[in-house]
């Protein structure tokens, strides 16, 4: 399965023209799946720790007008995440778009910071904390949105349900790069699954700037690919079969 990360920069214009990089990437490499980050179609309104119900709508409106823009990226299946209303309730929903299905929400972000940069709770609530995850043909896929990712468990019980990829959107920091390389490949060896991860590029008005570093990583924990800012996307054929046969080895077997 052909599965493709990225980076794309926090500035609109700068995503744009990012988005055409991608979206020619794709096409080239006949991408089957497509990562992207953490709620991309906005700038980051969580690193203001004031709630402002307008920029929230904002956001919800233009990830909204975004999707429409989803079937220019092939026939590739789109994974990503995006703040939406439901109800009185305000979300971070991860989502799968397929080009004969369309849009679903399957997962809630639940695990969510509030700190400098990242106000994160003050913005939105948390998910029902169900992990569950969804079957895309031959292929098993668990989120974890950003934050998500080190809580391990999640990861293990992702892998005793069988998930042949863990998909990470982020937002995170240039400085804490090789820290969340290390949740990575520890979520990946710990589920016996392929992990992906795209992120943000850019500046941060709130803080430090966006980290950028797309990565795919197989079920041993291998780096497979990483992306840069001369090289903001990459693309990598996976093996589901693995993915399977990793949940037989050492550490994924041992009960707990």
């Amino acid at each position: 399965m052909k599965v493709t990360v990225c980076e794309l920069h926090n500035d609109p214009a700068r995503l744009r023209q990012g988005w055409d990089g991608l979206v020619a990437h794709v096409r080239d490499e006949g991408s089957e799946l497509v990562l992207l980050p953490e709620m991309i179609f906005a700038p980051w309104f969580p690193g203001s720790a004031a709630y402002d119900p307008a920029v929230w709508q904002a956001a919800v409106e233009a990830h909204a007008a975004w999707l429409e823009r989803l079937p220019e990226l092939s026939s590739a299946i789109v994974l990503g995440s995006r703040p939406v209303n439901q109800g009185p309730r305000r979300l971070n929903e991860a989502y799968i778009w397929q080009p004969n299905g369309g849009y679903r929400g399957v997962h809630a972000k639940y695990y969510l910071p509030d700190e400098v940069g990242f106000w994160e709770a003050s913005w939105y609530q948390r998910g029902t904390g169900d992990f569950v995850p969804v079957s895309l043909g031959a292929a098993r896929v668990g989120f974890q949105v950003c934050t998500e990712l080190w809580f391990l468990e999640e990861s293990r019980r992702y892998g005793k349900q069988g998930i042949h990829i863990i998909a990470n959107p982020r937002g995170t920091e240039a400085a804490t790069r090789d820290k969340w390389l290390v949740a990575g490949r520890a979520a990946a060896v710990l589920a016996g699954a392929y992990c992906l991860s795209s992120n943000r590029s850019g500046s941060n008005s709130a803080g430090g700037p966006f980290g950028g570093v797309g990565w795919v990583i197989d079920p041993d924990g291998e780096i497979l690919a990483l992306t840069s800012e001369d090289a903001p996307f990459a693309t990598v054929d996976i093996d589901l079969s693995a993915a399977e046969h990793a949940k037989a080895t050492y550490p994924r077997y041992v009960h707990w």
